[in-house]
């Protein structure tokens, strides 16, 4: 597999943890080099992480993985999505409300590297160098993830109503992306 390949690959792979990214940051007031610095750096160890677990699991799991890695995405974005949604139209107490606290990031950077786990599966398959690969995938998130959050600001600032809305809607709306797209490719 070539590096433009790669590239691609985890340009890819990145997508859906950029706009969780963006979603999240709009919640923001300003930008915040240690929140956007945190953000990537799950995001890209996860991104990172997954397709060594599934390559190295790939004897093991793989058509397990496949058959439900988009359930276990779907359900855990629809949660994440509904709970902001429910947050915002509940009201809160805080100036600043922001989902990418602890459990709730880690739980984001899962359902978002669940497709890199199969990704690895498909790499023990082609013989892809894992390592390389997977730093590679990582270091894409991180840097996509990160200009996410700024641009999460700045679309954050033209929300100014109710981003957390709209960030439970984009959330919903890639975990039922993540549904359809491999429902419709498992028939």
């Amino acid at each position: 597999m070539s590096f433009v390949e790669l590239i691609m690959i985890a340009v890819g792979l990145s997508m859906d943890a950029f706009a969780v990214s963006v979603t999240n940051s709009m919640l923001k007031k300003r930008f915040d080099i240690k929140y956007a610095l945190l953000m990537a750096g799950v995001f890209g160890l996860f991104q990172a992480a997954m397709p060594v677990i599934g390559f190295y699991a790939a004897s093991f799991l793989s058509g397990f993985i496949r058959s439900v890695d988009h359930w276990i995405a779907f359900l855990l974005l629809l949660f994440i999505g509904g709970k902001m949604i429910y947050e915002a139209v509940r009201g809160s107490n805080e100036q600043e409300i922001s989902p990418v606290r602890g459990k709730m990031l880690i739980v984001m950077a899962i359902a978002t590297s669940i497709d890199a786990l199969a990704v690895g599966i498909s790499f023990a398959v082609l013989s892809v160098d894992i390592l390389a690969s997977s730093l590679l995938i990582g270091t894409v998130t991180f840097v996509v993830c990160f200009a996410g959050a700024w641009i999460g600001i700045r679309f954050g600032r033209l929300f100014k109503k109710a981003p957390e809305i709209v960030g439970g809607v984009i959330l919903i709306g890639i975990g039922i992306k993540i549904l359809v797209e491999h429902l419709i490719a498992g028939n």
